[in-house]
């Protein structure tokens, strides 16, 4: 019998990017303006595009889990603004809102004892909730260290930074 108890702190933990990984909170912090739309070397998106995929990608696993009219989005183009696309530091700060939102929703869902994290998901190929919380952790883990790269290769940590 498997200790849901555990499982769902677990999950919480991966969610909330505790671990060996850092969390998104972190890596965003203190990202300057005059960044947000840059190409950082031998990279073919900005910083934005990269929160603005992580974004859509939580968001897509989100409905995913709750509609049950679900239309998967068209791989890569919906999942990606376009190449040309650029943020204004207030969309900047909405892109990062919005990713903290959702992972709450999430986190809400994990955390409620009345969430069975085993059941099928109705609909799908017998997907879980646990799966799809697995995805939207390990996708957003990849791409939070991708970009704390990218603010390295890029100069843009904050000057005295100790993490």
């Amino acid at each position: 019998m498997v200790d849901t108890d555990i499982l769902r702190q677990q999950l919480l933990e991966l969610l909330d990017g505790h671990g060996a990984h850092m969390p998104f909170d972190a890596a965003v912090a203190r990202f300057p303006a005059d960044a947000i739309n840059r190409h950082p070397p031998n990279v073919p998106y900005t910083p934005w595009h990269l929160l603005e995929h992580i974004r859509i990608a939580q968001a897509d696993i989100l409905d995913y889990i709750r509609n049950r009219d679900y239309i998967a989005p068209n791989w890569p183009e919906e999942y990606w603004p376009s190449r040309d696309a650029t943020a204004t530091a207030e969309r900047f700060a909405q892109t990062v809102e919005a990713i903290k939102a959702d992972r709450q929703v999430l986190h809400n869902l994990v955390a409620d004892p009345a969430t069975d994290l085993l059941a099928t998901i109705p609909g799908t190929p017998g997907h879980t909730i646990l799966r799809e919380i697995r995805l939207v952790g390990d996708h957003n883990a990849y791409h939070i260290g991708e970009f704390a790269i990218l603010r390295q290769v890029m100069g843009t940590w904050p000057a005295g930074r100790k993490e």
